[in-house]
């Protein structure tokens, strides 16, 4: 006798992921992982592709069982982050982050590829457009913030920005760059 929702095949877990199943009635995909030796379940999130739920899900595995234990994506643990503490909260939160970041990647290679076919639709109504595929490295590694992520990886501070301040200046200001070509 089969128990509706208790056969494998209408649970909604992923043929593929780990830890990520599918809403019922929905195009959502769910994460959670179980702690280790505990009944509690740590809820990851709900995230639009089984992808972004697996990543969520790795995340949280390597936080809670180490580097030994079965992930979704092996190759790409060492770039995934590492939560602050074993807090639930933590976990949650660096699992969501893990998944955001794949989903701005996928969605700029969507975006390029995209580009990359209008390109292709323009040169063959002949006109001339450079047919190299562009991607938008700056959206998927999210270069603004590129220095202030490598700092806080190896746990420095940011370097200082220079900044111009012409009252300063107008004051005879002495700054620290003085020092350097200041002989006397």
């Amino acid at each position: 006798m089969n128990i509706p929702g208790t056969s494998k095949e209408n649970s909604g877990r992923h043929p593929l992921y780990k830890g990520v199943r599918q809403r019922k009635n929905s195009d959502k995909w769910v994460s959670e992982i179980r702690e280790p030796r505990k009944p509690n379940r740590i809820w990851l999130g709900t995230f639009s592709t089984p992808e972004m739920a697996a990543i969520a899900y790795d995340v949280a595995a390597l936080a809670l069982k180490g580097t030994q234990t079965g992930l979704n994506f092996p190759n790409s643990a060492s770039s995934l982050p590492v939560p602050a503490s074993m807090s639930p909260g933590d976990i949650q939160a660096a699992a969501a982050s893990a998944a955001a970041a794949f989903g701005a990647a996928r969605d700029a290679i969507v975006v390029a590829n995209n580009s990359s076919v209008e390109r292709s639709n323009v040169m063959m109504n002949g006109s001339y457009e450079n047919t190299n595929g562009f991607m938008d490295e700056d959206l998927i590694f999210d270069m603004p913030n590129v220095l202030m992520n490598m700092a806080e990886g190896m746990l420095l501070s940011p370097p200082c920005q220079f900044t111009f301040d012409a009252a300063s200046e107008a004051d005879d200001y002495a700054g620290e760059d003085d020092y350097l070509w200041n002989f006397t």
